[in-house]
């Protein structure tokens, strides 16, 4: 069985900051390329960070460059998403994903495997 559970996620003041991780299990992670989404409430769910297989190329949507980075511990079977500078814009639902297509995508519908998420709430 598949899982891919998120954990770090909560209430942080803005300009503060966050480690959110995604730990895997039930696949091969190495084989997979890691992704980063987020969907607040009312929104829909939106692109924000992938890494490759290897961890060697990495992919942001321009609103989180320079303030959030993706990495990813094959050994562990886990992905990371550290957020610095966070802004009340960020907060929103965090699910990591897994894709098992040669690159990285940002188009969620490609990606083959979902965690549940975890809340991440930024206040002003």
């Amino acid at each position: 069985q598949v899982q891919l559970v998120e954990s770090g996620g909560g209430l942080v003041q803005a300009g503060g900051s966050l480690r959110l991780s995604c730990a895997a299990s039930g696949i091969t992670f190495s084989r997979y390329a890691m992704g980063w989404f987020r969907q607040a409430p009312g929104k829909e769910r939106e692109f924000v960070a992938a890494i490759s297989r290897t961890g060697g190329l990495t992919y942001y949507v321009d609103s989180v460059k320079g303030r959030f980075t993706i990495s990813r511990d094959n050994a562990k079977s886990t992905v990371y998403l550290q957020m610095n500078s966070l802004k009340p814009e960020d907060t929103a639902v965090y699910s990591c994903a897994a894709d098992l297509r040669a690159g990285i995508e940002k188009v969620p519908s490609g990606y083959a495997y979902w965690g549940q998420g975890t809340q991440v709430t930024v206040s002003s």
